[in-house]
């Protein structure tokens, strides 16, 4: 990771809870106590940070905590008919007694009108989804403790152990930033990790994408293309890039204008 890249996680890390040890800081960065000791004493001449014991601090401890990533708002909006169509075959694949994983995502938040007849154990990362499904539902739901982060409908925590090291699943749903050959991208530290924790609890990776999200961008990889089981995205998702992902490993499933997904499609997402 460089510098800049470095200095950035640390002070998105520092937005989200005020206070960081140094030595969540060198497992966020994956830096040397050296090459961290650096980075702190830049960004503390520098102002945006001061040093305390054990760790650093925020010099302004009253600002509201901010992820890189848009406003779920925003994203529900976008390619809303095709996220639709791929949450309801998401849900699909969902039986009665399973524990699965749900990440908060624009795509998979849709997953929860599908569930609402449902009798799962849900851990989810998501206060939007939980708070549907809560209402709507006799679904099982379980979060993580952190801070709710608004705009975005996600929960954090900073705790290397939460409720999510409790838990197990068959399978993870997760939408995400973008998908390349490097795997699957997430545009922000704190979310990237939040999902790599998650999916540590999860025997199998389905992911849920739109067509729009196979192009190069973002930098934080969550986990590689042979990581995910399944992909369920758009009929008009690139072919060639489809090729390589199928190449990995994964099963995909494409979802057209009708949203019934084929039946042999989804035979061959049961595990």
């Amino acid at each position: 990771m460089h510098k800049w890249d470095r200095q950035q996680v640390i002070l998105r890390r520092l937005r989200a809870g005020g206070f960081v040890g140094l030595a969540e800081l060198a497992a966020l960065t994956e830096a040397s106590s050296a090459t961290l000791r650096r980075d702190v004493a830049r960004l503390a001449v520098a102002g945006q940070l001061r040093r305390v014991h054990g760790g650093v601090r925020s010099p302004d401890m009253d600002h509201a905590p901010q992820v890189g990533s848009r406003a779920i708002g925003i994203r529900v909006g976008l390619h809303a008919a095709e996220k639709r169509r791929l949450a309801r075959a998401a849900a699909a694949l969902c039986r009665d007694g399973e524990s699965i994983i749900i990440n908060a995502g624009s795509t998979t938040r849709l997953m929860a009108e599908y569930l609402r007849h449902r009798r799962l154990q849900i851990l989810t990362n998501s206060y939007l989804i939980a708070q549907e499904l809560i209402a709507t539902s006799e679904n099982r739901v379980i979060v993580p403790g952190g801070e709710i982060y608004r705009d975005q409908g996600i929960i954090l925590s900073p705790f290397e152990h939460d409720a999510a090291q409790s838990f197990t699943a068959a399978r993870m749903f997760m939408s995400c930033f973008a998908i390349t050959a490097m795997g699957i991208i997430e545009d922000d530290p704190l979310v990237a990790r939040a999902e790599t924790k998650l999916l540590s609890r999860a025997e199998a990776l389905v992911v849920i994408a739109d067509a729009s999200k196979f192009e190069a961008r973002g930098s934080m990889v969550v986990c590689p293309l042979q990581r995910v089981h399944t992909l369920i995205t758009g009929a008009s998702a690139p072919a060639d890039v489809l090729d390589h992902i199928r190449s990995a490993g994964v099963t995909v499933v494409t979802i057209g204008d009708d949203a019934v997904p084929p039946e042999e499609a989804l035979a061959a997402v049961e595990m």
